[in-house]
């Protein structure tokens, strides 16, 4: 079975760990996606192809190490990059001809060009594409050597809803005629979007981000039963742990309550924040802070739940006024109640 394999693969640029050892594999008809940001993915697509080298472990494609044989290799891969320049003077159909003779593809330009949706503009130039267009004519030019791997960086980020339905389609295409996809994204809601396999990769590691149906989900809970040996008998007992559920279409990622940042409430709806990104919740505000007591949540004015490990500053803005400032690159500022500064002064020691 075709199959790209990571085995500890690891990158450090000097004495900066940029993420450690990870392992991954995606064999034939599987789309993985992996949430990273810009630096992470600018790094793993360099790896990939060669261009920086690998700090330690390997990456193989069809038993081969994919950087150190890639030019043998890039006819079975397809590389869509969130930027990419193009040849604005061809074309649709010249620009598509003009990899298809570079690829040595045997297939029909029209046919790639009605995939995507771009037949009735074959001949128009490529500079008057729409961004939205212009992103499915790349992944026209990337299937058009039927490669084996294909590497999507950010495939529906700022496209339209048409451009976003195309693109889905096509990709299930690939997924039945048993394409290895590997898509790397910034945002988990667009990750979960096109797949339930998601991982997040930071300087921390890779993790698998646990996503459900809809009806699998059974109030965010989940049971599980531990035997101990008591005198003469074994008991069980049952640990209940809290996982926090989120809504994306029709899908539930269920997130560690440590990830979320902050909690907040608008028009009567909660809203988790988590690395840059907002999710709806089902429970009220209410609800969740009882559910997130314990892990370091704090209810710090009546529509907002902090979780006070992420939290790096108190302000105060007038006598009435404070604020927690997070520590988030965006140094993200929610409300403090006047009347709940006592009461955070006495949980942190103050």
């Amino acid at each position: 079975m075709k199959a790209l394999v990571i085995e500890k693969l690891e990158k450090r640029i000097g004495n900066q760990i940029i993420f450690p050892a990870i392992d991954l594999t995606i064999t034939s008809g599987e789309v993985v996606a992996v949430q990273c940001n810009a630096e992470i993915r600018n790094q793993f697509i360099h790896m990939l192809v060669g261009g920086v080298p690998v700090s330690a472990g390997r990456i193989m494609l069809n038993d081969e190490e994919l950087p150190k044989h890639f030019k043998k290799l890039c006819e079975n891969v397809g590389l869509l990059f969130a930027q990419e320049a193009f040849y604005d003077r061809l074309s649709v159909y010249q620009y598509l001809s003009f990899y298809k003779r570079l690829y040595a593809g045997n297939r029909e330009v029209d046919e790639f060009l009605k995939m995507v949706g771009l037949l009735e503009k074959k001949k128009q130039r490529v500079d008057s594409l729409t961004f939205s267009e212009k992103k499915r004519l790349q992944l026209a030019r990337i299937i058009l050597h039927d490669p084996d791997l294909l590497v999507l960086e950010e495939p529906t980020q700022n496209i339209d809803l048409e451009s976003q339905i195309i693109i889905k389609r096509v990709i299930a295409d690939l997924v039945r005629e048993q394409k290895i996809i590997l898509v790397l994204n910034n945002y988990v809601e667009t990750a979960i979007e096109l797949t339930s396999r998601v991982y997040s990769l930071t300087k921390e590691g890779l993790r698998q981000i646990e996503v459900k149906d809809e009806g699998d989900l059974n109030n965010g809970e989940v049971a599980v039963s531990v035997q101990e040996e008591g005198e003469g008998e074994i008991l069980t007992r049952p640990i209940r742990f809290e996982k926090i559920p989120a809504k994306v279409n029709e899908k539930i990622i269920l997130f560690d309550p440590t990830e979320i940042a902050f909690v907040e409430s608008h028009d009567g709806v909660s809203h988790l924040h988590v690395k840059g990104e907002t999710f709806p919740c089902t429970y009220t505000l209410n609800e969740l802070f009882d559910r997130l007591q314990m892990f370091g949540f704090f209810r710090c004015h009546r529509s907002y739940i902090v979780n006070l490990q992420k939290v790096r500053e108190v302000i105060t803005w007038t006598r009435n006024s404070y604020s927690l400032v997070l520590d988030d690159a965006e140094k993200t500022s929610i409300p403090l109640s006047k009347g709940k500064l006592n009461e955070l002064k006495d949980i942190i020691g103050l």
